[in-house]
């Protein structure tokens, strides 16, 4: 499973990190961490904080054929930059 934050709509609400701790954390004030390569044992918690980020910021695709898992309706949801271990907006 690959994740990556759109860390431009990221608003830092941290819904991500309460959900999905082991995944995302939020360090200071502004910076979201992530691990971009989650554990397939970590799926459903990634795929809960994916549904709950309110700007859908997070994109989930699963390894095998790359489709897009958890990212909510609407055009652009979850795209963008991201994709390192970490990042700050």
């Amino acid at each position: 499973m690959r994740l990556v934050v759109d860390l431009n709509r990221c608003q830092g609400y941290a819904q991500c990190a309460f959900l999905a701790p082991d995944v995302f954390t939020i360090h200071g004030e502004e910076a979201l961490l992530y691990n971009p390569h989650a554990d397939a044992s970590q799926r459903r918690q990634v795929l809960c904080a994916a549904s709950a980020c309110p700007v859908q910021a997070i994109l989930v695709e699963d390894d095998l054929d790359d489709a897009p898992a958890g990212a909510g309706p609407g055009p652009g949801a979850g795209a963008g930059a991201g994709g390192g271990l970490s990042g700050v907006r």
